[in-house]
């Protein structure tokens, strides 16, 4: 199976989370769980099966974690040599040709993926349009409200 790029802020936030999830969550719902059985019957006990529900949520999440972390290549930008070319994690500067505004975007995996902090997936149609490309040239994005022209301004390695 292919290896999935990620970048090393995405698998620091994943190993965060996953950290939270084994070391407060999991405790916390286990002492739910067993205050919840001191209540008595657990057919019509409300708060055990909320505990448990939670309990199934956090697994999974523990789960799906683990699995992304063990399919992912993080991929550190910073070590790589800058070559001006636009790959896996650069940031890039684009300036608009036609509303004359520049926006930056950091090209980052499927899963850290967030247009109001900057990041897009290397799967969208900007990133796929930018990849591979060099300071200087002229990209067309075919976005759904039609054809953008940008010009690629500067690609960084941070």
């Amino acid at each position: 199976m292919p290896k999935v790029p990620m970048t090393v802020g995405g698998a620091e936030k994943l190993r965060s989370e996953l950290n939270k999830l084994k070391t407060v969550q999991r405790p916390k719902i286990s002492a739910a769980i067993a205050e919840a059985r001191e209540h008595g019957d657990l057919r019509e006990n409300a708060e055990y099966h909320a505990a448990r529900e939670q309990q199934s949520f956090c697994e999974g999440r523990i789960t799906e974690i683990e699995s992304k972390l063990a399919e992912s290549e993080v991929i550190d930008v910073t070590k790589i040599n800058p070559s001006g070319r636009v790959i896996f994690g650069t940031t890039v500067t684009l300036y608009n040709l036609d509303s004359e505004e520049t926006v930056r975007y950091q090209i980052v995996g499927e899963d850290e993926a967030d247009v109001p902090s900057g990041k897009i997936s290397v799967g969208s149609p900007i990133a796929r349009a930018v990849m591979g490309k060099s300071e200087g040239d002229e990209i067309v994005v075919n976005a759904p409200a039609g054809e953008i022209a940008y010009e690629i301004e500067s690609v960084e390695h941070l």
